[in-house]
């Protein structure tokens, strides 16, 4: 992986496709362009590399991706599993209550009625939505759905993101225990 903060993650090789050397890239973009004809990415590769993309289609949950210099599928086998990235510079500006998973990771994590829960430790990528990956005070991890209904503060500035969690989300109701109320 590229070794400092300019550098971010904007998908990754999910396997090889045919015998001519094509990968399928899972996107992890704020731009589908990342990965048209002519983009330059990064590789997290030892040493890391500058690879470009010389075929480019949409193919079910990603794009089918051409690269120059990986040829033949066993090339293209080898090259599974590695991610890809562009400068920080390069990403559009967000909008409001948009955020990068990166900059979520490391935030503290509060019930809305101010119960310190844990640490946000990763952002994972949904089918459906994203979820937020919580280490809980007492070791375990849970995963809380990135939804405005579940998450409804997310403060960059103080660090904090509150979560509005129904009983029985997180275990058995222990962590978040709140009486029934009808």
């Amino acid at each position: 992986m590229p070794s400092d903060d300019s550098w971010r993650k904007v998908g990754y090789v999910r396997r090889a496709h045919g015998i001519r050397g094509a990968v399928i890239i899972k996107s992890l973009s704020d731009d589908p362009r990342r990965f048209s004809v002519g983009a330059t990415l990064r590789t997290d590769e030892t040493p890391p590399r500058d690879v470009e993309v010389v075929e480019s289609r949409s193919h079910n949950d990603g794009f089918l991706v051409t690269i120059a210099g990986l040829d033949g599928r066993d090339a293209a086998e080898a090259f599974r599993g590695t991610s890809l990235f562009v400068p920080a510079s390069d990403r559009r500006t967000l909008e409001i209550d948009e955020f990068w998973p990166e900059d979520l990771v490391g935030l503290q994590v509060f019930t809305v009625d101010g119960d310190d829960l844990g640490v946000i430790r990763a952002v994972v990528d949904g089918a459906a939505q994203d979820r937020l990956r919580i280490g809980l005070h007492n070791g375990d991890d849970v995963e809380v759905p990135f939804v405005a209904a579940l998450v409804p503060v997310v403060d960059m500035k103080a660090r904090r993101v509150e979560v509005d969690l129904p009983v029985g989300l997180i275990g058995d109701g222990a962590i978040i225990d709140r009486p029934d109320t009808a």
